[in-house]
């Protein structure tokens, strides 16, 4: 075994594999009471799966750890072609499901554009590398990595997805505050996005979509309908109380009032069953690990691993924020999972593939 790798090991981040298992291990516990309620697939199926995929991300994890995540900076053009292929294959071969065409196999098995994010910030971290955002001060020079980030978007949004296309969006939005562009400068870029979500409001969204943003600003207006998903969501949130009604004592759980709760809303299910005190805890947790992929961005000793970072910790962000925000009623229902608790393949490993490569970064800062 070389030095370095001995290096690598010896400086293994085991704070941040601690916070990954105990959030997995908390997901598992909150599925198996959401599955209780007999969800599609029966219990055993769906907790079955979900441990079976559980066991395949920890060694997908394992494997992006593994390998030294410089020859990501290498072979990143071909990694983000490889991501952009399956993307477009999806919209050749892809099933549709629920008004999106956005998985290649039946059941929803495999869904290229979760995985297409972190092809994307491979990308862009190999670009800032060799040009500092730091460096960045017109809004032209960004000509280039919006041209990267749009083909993914564009594919995403040709699958009918507008959630996962949003999501995309804001991972690659991540590096944002690291430009030095003066702020009059945005004033132009505002004014495009105001004419810009005018236009996908009058062209591109579909009714449903435009349903689904009327019910977020007024979930009244239709609560039977459209409109029920948000405010039964609401509604466990609030009868959880401080203190929570208990494992599996969820009333809007257990009786399957709640819709989707092994998936888009399993924090509904948190919150419903460990109250105010187990919801914080869980968001403790993941802020203490978003917090510590910060800390190892900073820690990199070269520019493209602490740029890795910085994107890496984009993806497991923006999902969790939107997918607790959804919940509690805060922004439109838009189908996001919550990273490492929902039910969900192409989602966990994804996911599992980010925390892969943060710990490689992490443990291989002492390597230079």
């Amino acid at each position: 075994m070389s030095q370095f790798d001995r290096r690598a090991i010896q400086n293994f981040d085991w704070v941040f594999l601690a916070l990954i298992l105990l959030l997995l291990l908390l997901g598992l516990i909150n599925l198996m009471s959401a599955a209780a309620a007999g969800v599609e697939g029966g219990f055993s199926g769906v907790v079955r799966r979900h441990i079976m995929v559980m066991g395949g991300a920890l060694l997908v994890m394992g494997l992006s750890a593994a390998v030294d995540y410089r020859h990501a900076e290498r072979f990143a053009p071909i990694i983000f072609l490889g991501a952009l292929f399956l993307l477009a294959l999806t919209l050749v071969v892809g099933v549709m499901t629920r008004g999106a065409q956005a998985w290649l196999f039946k059941g929803g098995s495999f869904q290229p554009s979760e995985f297409a994010k972190v092809a994307l910030v491979i990308m862009l971290a190999q670009y800032f590398h060799r040009n500092p955002p730091s460096t960045i001060r017109r809004l032209r020079e960004l000509a280039e990595p919006l041209m990267i980030a749009a083909l993914p978007i564009g594919l995403i949004l040709l699958q009918r997805d507008l959630g996962v296309a949003m999501l995309t969006l804001l991972v690659a939005l991540t590096y944002l505050p690291l430009f030095h562009i003066p702020l009059r400068a945005w004033g132009g870029v505002a004014l495009l996005a105001v004419a810009g979500l005018a236009a996908l409001w009058s062209f591109g969204l579909k009714s449903y979509q435009k349903q689904r943003i009327l019910d977020f600003l007024e979930p009244a207006r239709d609560p039977l309908s459209s409109g029920y998903q948000a405010m039964q969501s609401k509604i466990a949130v609030g009868s959880g109380g401080f203190l929570g009604a208990g494992w599996q004592e969820g009333t809007q759980t257990q009786l399957r009032f709640l819709p989707t709760q092994h998936t888009d809303f399993v924090f509904s299910v948190l919150a419903e069953e460990w109250g105010f005190v187990g919801s914080t805890l869980v968001l403790f947790l993941f802020f203490a690990m978003l917090l510590w992929g910060l800390w190892i961005a900073h820690s990199s000793k070269d520019g493209f691993g602490a740029m890795l970072a910085i994107g890496l910790v984009g993806t497991l962000f923006w999902p969790a924020a939107i997918n607790i925000a959804m919940v509690l009623g805060l922004a439109p229902v838009i189908g996001v999972p919550l990273p490492l608790f929902s039910y969900g393949g192409s989602a966990l490993m994804s996911a599992a593939i980010a925390l892969g490569l943060l710990l490689n970064v992490s443990m291989r800062r002492y390597v230079f």
